[in-house]
Protein backbone atom coordinates (compact mmCIF):
# COMPACT_ATOMS: atom_id res chain seq x y z
CA UNK A 1 0.00 0.00 0.00
CA UNK A 2 0.64 3.69 -0.70
CA UNK A 3 0.87 5.32 2.15
CA UNK A 4 -0.59 8.81 2.47
CA UNK A 5 2.64 10.47 3.01
CA UNK A 6 4.46 9.30 0.14
CA UNK A 7 0.86 9.44 -2.37
CA UNK A 8 0.61 13.01 -1.63
CA UNK A 9 4.05 13.87 -2.68
CA UNK A 10 3.83 11.87 -6.01
CA UNK A 11 1.00 14.09 -6.58
CA UNK A 12 2.36 17.35 -5.79
CA UNK A 13 5.36 16.15 -8.45
CA UNK A 14 2.73 16.49 -11.30
CA UNK A 15 3.71 20.45 -10.72
CA UNK A 16 6.76 21.98 -12.06
CA UNK A 17 7.23 23.96 -8.79
CA UNK A 18 7.11 20.93 -6.67
CA UNK A 19 8.94 18.87 -8.33
CA UNK A 20 11.78 21.80 -8.25
CA UNK A 21 11.52 22.29 -4.51
CA UNK A 22 11.34 18.79 -3.86
CA UNK A 23 14.53 18.59 -6.91
CA UNK A 24 12.32 14.54 -7.39
CA UNK A 25 10.20 13.22 -10.26
CA UNK A 26 8.40 10.12 -10.90
CA UNK A 27 8.75 7.65 -13.86
CA UNK A 28 5.94 5.06 -14.66
CA UNK A 29 5.97 1.87 -16.17
CA UNK A 30 8.22 -1.23 -16.46
CA UNK A 31 10.20 -0.65 -19.19
CA UNK A 32 11.01 2.95 -17.73
CA UNK A 33 11.40 2.06 -14.37
CA UNK A 34 13.76 -1.00 -14.56
CA UNK A 35 16.49 1.64 -17.06
CA UNK A 36 15.76 3.89 -14.24
CA UNK A 37 17.05 1.00 -11.93
CA UNK A 38 19.80 0.00 -13.71
CA UNK A 39 21.49 3.33 -14.62
CA UNK A 40 22.51 4.11 -11.12
CA UNK A 41 20.44 7.18 -10.90
CA UNK A 42 19.33 7.75 -6.95
CA UNK A 43 15.80 6.47 -6.80
CA UNK A 44 14.58 7.88 -3.25
CA UNK A 45 11.26 5.44 -3.38
CA UNK A 46 9.46 2.68 -5.68
CA UNK A 47 6.34 1.30 -5.12
CA UNK A 48 5.73 -1.76 -7.29
CA UNK A 49 2.85 -4.81 -7.76
CA UNK A 50 4.05 -7.75 -5.92
CA UNK A 51 4.28 -9.46 -9.68
CA UNK A 52 7.11 -6.83 -10.58
CA UNK A 53 8.73 -7.43 -7.35
CA UNK A 54 8.84 -10.85 -7.33
CA UNK A 55 10.38 -10.91 -11.18
CA UNK A 56 12.77 -8.12 -11.02
CA UNK A 57 13.63 -8.37 -7.24
CA UNK A 58 17.49 -8.55 -8.46
CA UNK A 59 16.71 -5.01 -9.75
CA UNK A 60 15.68 -4.18 -6.48
CA UNK A 61 18.96 -3.62 -4.45
CA UNK A 62 19.64 -0.60 -4.61
CA UNK A 63 16.18 1.44 -4.01
CA UNK A 64 15.77 3.65 -0.90
CA UNK A 65 12.61 2.70 0.17
CA UNK A 66 10.08 -0.49 -1.35
CA UNK A 67 6.48 -0.59 -1.02
CA UNK A 68 4.23 -3.19 -2.37
CA UNK A 69 0.93 -1.56 -4.01
CA UNK A 70 -1.72 -2.62 -6.41
CA UNK A 71 -2.16 -1.77 -9.74
CA UNK A 72 -5.12 0.56 -9.04
CA UNK A 73 -2.83 2.57 -6.44
CA UNK A 74 -0.49 3.59 -9.25
CA UNK A 75 -3.01 4.82 -11.58
CA UNK A 76 -4.33 7.01 -9.04
CA UNK A 77 -1.07 8.81 -7.98
CA UNK A 78 0.22 8.72 -11.31
CA UNK A 79 -0.36 10.28 -14.88
CA UNK A 80 -0.95 6.77 -16.91
CA UNK A 81 -4.37 4.77 -17.53
CA UNK A 82 -3.02 1.81 -16.80
CA UNK A 83 0.26 0.41 -15.17
CA UNK A 84 0.33 -3.00 -13.68
CA UNK A 85 4.40 -2.08 -12.77
CA UNK A 86 5.88 0.04 -11.23
CA UNK A 87 6.20 3.98 -10.35
CA UNK A 88 9.80 5.57 -9.20
CA UNK A 89 11.06 8.55 -7.52
CA UNK A 90 13.74 9.81 -8.77
CA UNK A 91 16.29 12.44 -7.53
CA UNK A 92 16.62 15.18 -10.22
CA UNK A 93 20.25 14.86 -11.41
CA UNK A 94 22.81 17.91 -11.00
CA UNK A 95 24.33 18.25 -14.58
CA UNK A 96 27.67 19.79 -14.89
CA UNK A 97 27.35 23.24 -16.81
CA UNK A 98 27.21 23.25 -20.72
CA UNK A 99 30.25 23.36 -22.50
CA UNK A 100 30.06 22.67 -26.44
CA UNK A 101 32.52 19.85 -28.10
CA UNK A 102 34.21 20.34 -31.24
CA UNK A 103 32.65 17.50 -34.28
CA UNK A 104 29.84 17.43 -32.24
CA UNK A 105 25.81 18.56 -32.45
CA UNK A 106 23.65 19.75 -29.84
CA UNK A 107 19.94 20.65 -30.66
CA UNK A 108 18.60 23.94 -29.06
CA UNK A 109 15.07 24.85 -28.34
CA UNK A 110 13.18 27.43 -28.85
CA UNK A 111 10.33 27.82 -26.39
CA UNK A 112 9.45 24.21 -27.17
CA UNK A 113 5.58 24.07 -25.29
CA UNK A 114 4.33 20.62 -25.85
CA UNK A 115 5.74 18.23 -23.29
CA UNK A 116 4.97 15.66 -26.07
CA UNK A 117 6.99 17.05 -28.28
CA UNK A 118 9.79 17.49 -26.20
CA UNK A 119 9.85 13.83 -24.83
CA UNK A 120 10.17 13.07 -29.04
CA UNK A 121 12.67 14.90 -29.53
CA UNK A 122 14.96 13.94 -26.30
CA UNK A 123 14.26 10.61 -28.16
CA UNK A 124 15.43 11.96 -31.22
CA UNK A 125 18.42 13.21 -29.51
CA UNK A 126 19.32 9.82 -27.73
CA UNK A 127 18.67 8.09 -31.41
CA UNK A 128 21.44 9.95 -33.07
CA UNK A 129 23.94 10.42 -30.15
CA UNK A 130 23.49 13.83 -29.28
CA UNK A 131 23.98 14.26 -25.83
CA UNK A 132 22.93 17.77 -25.30
CA UNK A 133 20.05 19.95 -25.92
CA UNK A 134 19.73 23.52 -25.03
CA UNK A 135 16.32 24.91 -23.94
CA UNK A 136 14.92 28.52 -23.46
CA UNK A 137 13.66 28.93 -19.73
CA UNK A 138 10.13 28.97 -21.31
CA UNK A 139 10.65 25.69 -22.64
CA UNK A 140 8.65 22.15 -21.26
CA UNK A 141 9.94 20.86 -17.86
CA UNK A 142 11.51 17.87 -19.42
CA UNK A 143 10.59 16.20 -15.73
CA UNK A 144 6.99 16.79 -16.32
CA UNK A 145 5.55 13.01 -16.32
CA UNK A 146 4.02 13.51 -20.14
CA UNK A 147 8.10 14.34 -21.09
CA UNK A 148 9.18 11.51 -19.49
CA UNK A 149 6.77 8.96 -20.97
CA UNK A 150 7.26 10.31 -24.24
CA UNK A 151 10.87 10.14 -23.95
CA UNK A 152 11.20 6.34 -23.36
CA UNK A 153 13.74 6.38 -21.16
CA UNK A 154 16.16 8.51 -23.42
CA UNK A 155 15.94 11.51 -20.71
CA UNK A 156 18.56 8.87 -18.93
CA UNK A 157 21.42 9.54 -21.70
CA UNK A 158 20.58 13.38 -23.32
CA UNK A 159 21.47 16.62 -20.71
CA UNK A 160 19.31 19.33 -20.79
CA UNK A 161 20.33 22.67 -19.64
CA UNK A 162 17.85 25.63 -19.36
CA UNK A 163 19.70 28.83 -19.91
CA UNK A 164 19.05 32.11 -21.98
CA UNK A 165 19.89 31.04 -25.67
CA UNK A 166 21.02 34.03 -27.33
CA UNK A 167 23.70 34.58 -24.73
CA UNK A 168 24.85 30.84 -25.05
CA UNK A 169 24.71 31.51 -28.50
CA UNK A 170 25.99 34.89 -29.53
CA UNK A 171 30.06 33.80 -29.24
CA UNK A 172 29.32 29.90 -30.80
CA UNK A 173 32.48 28.83 -32.17
CA UNK A 174 30.94 26.23 -34.76
CA UNK A 175 27.68 26.97 -36.96
CA UNK A 176 24.07 27.56 -35.68
CA UNK A 177 21.85 26.17 -38.03
CA UNK A 178 17.91 27.52 -38.01
CA UNK A 179 14.65 25.15 -39.03
CA UNK A 180 12.54 27.52 -41.07
CA UNK A 181 9.87 27.94 -43.54
CA UNK A 182 12.36 29.41 -46.11
CA UNK A 183 15.78 28.43 -45.98
CA UNK A 184 18.70 26.59 -47.78
CA UNK A 185 17.17 22.51 -48.74
CA UNK A 186 18.53 20.30 -45.81
CA UNK A 187 18.89 17.18 -48.62
CA UNK A 188 20.99 19.78 -50.39
CA UNK A 189 23.43 21.28 -47.52
CA UNK A 190 27.45 21.07 -47.73
CA UNK A 191 28.77 21.20 -44.61
CA UNK A 192 31.79 22.30 -44.00
CA UNK A 193 32.40 21.32 -39.95
CA UNK A 194 31.51 18.14 -38.41
CA UNK A 195 29.16 19.28 -35.89
CA UNK A 196 26.77 22.57 -34.72
CA UNK A 197 23.77 24.02 -32.94
CA UNK A 198 20.49 22.82 -34.46
CA UNK A 199 17.89 25.31 -33.25
CA UNK A 200 14.02 24.48 -33.40
CA UNK A 201 11.82 27.14 -32.81
CA UNK A 202 8.05 27.51 -30.68
CA UNK A 203 5.21 25.06 -32.19
CA UNK A 204 3.50 28.27 -33.62
CA UNK A 205 5.62 31.34 -34.04
CA UNK A 206 9.20 29.36 -34.54
CA UNK A 207 12.31 30.61 -33.96
CA UNK A 208 12.67 34.09 -32.09
CA UNK A 209 13.58 37.63 -33.43
CA UNK A 210 16.25 38.15 -30.85
CA UNK A 211 17.52 34.50 -31.30
CA UNK A 212 17.43 34.51 -35.18
CA UNK A 213 20.21 37.12 -34.84
CA UNK A 214 22.44 34.39 -33.56
CA UNK A 215 21.57 32.08 -37.02
CA UNK A 216 24.34 31.97 -39.09
CA UNK A 217 22.38 29.20 -41.39
CA UNK A 218 18.61 28.72 -42.44
CA UNK A 219 17.63 25.62 -43.41
CA UNK A 220 14.50 24.25 -44.81
CA UNK A 221 12.55 20.82 -45.39
CA UNK A 222 11.37 21.04 -48.61
CA UNK A 223 7.56 20.16 -49.11
CA UNK A 224 5.94 17.42 -51.52
CA UNK A 225 2.28 18.49 -50.79
CA UNK A 226 0.40 20.94 -49.35
CA UNK A 227 0.40 20.70 -45.88
CA UNK A 228 1.63 23.97 -43.81
CA UNK A 229 4.11 22.26 -41.85
CA UNK A 230 5.24 19.63 -40.05
CA UNK A 231 5.54 18.80 -36.16
CA UNK A 232 8.42 19.99 -34.19
CA UNK A 233 9.63 16.17 -33.30
CA UNK A 234 9.12 15.36 -36.98
CA UNK A 235 11.48 17.88 -37.87
CA UNK A 236 13.48 17.33 -35.89
CA UNK A 237 14.17 13.95 -36.93
CA UNK A 238 14.55 15.04 -40.44
CA UNK A 239 17.08 17.72 -40.11
CA UNK A 240 19.03 15.19 -37.96
CA UNK A 241 19.05 12.41 -40.03
CA UNK A 242 20.20 14.69 -43.09
CA UNK A 243 22.78 17.05 -40.38
CA UNK A 244 24.53 13.71 -39.12
CA UNK A 245 24.74 11.90 -42.40
CA UNK A 246 26.47 14.62 -44.25
CA UNK A 247 28.63 15.05 -41.53
CA UNK A 248 30.35 11.54 -41.05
Amino acid sequence: MISNKWAKLIKSLHQKKYRKAEQLFFVEGEKAVLEVLASGWPVRALFATEAFTQQHAHALSTVGLLQQCSSDELVKVGSFSSNDAALAVVEVPQWPLFSAEAHSWTLVLDNINDPGNLGTIIRIADWYGIKHILCSPDTADCYNPKVIAAAKGSFLRVQLHYLPLAEALAHARMPVYGAYLGGDNVHQLQLNEKGGYIVLGNEANGISNQLGRCISRKITIPAFGGAESLNVGIAAAVICDNLLRLSR
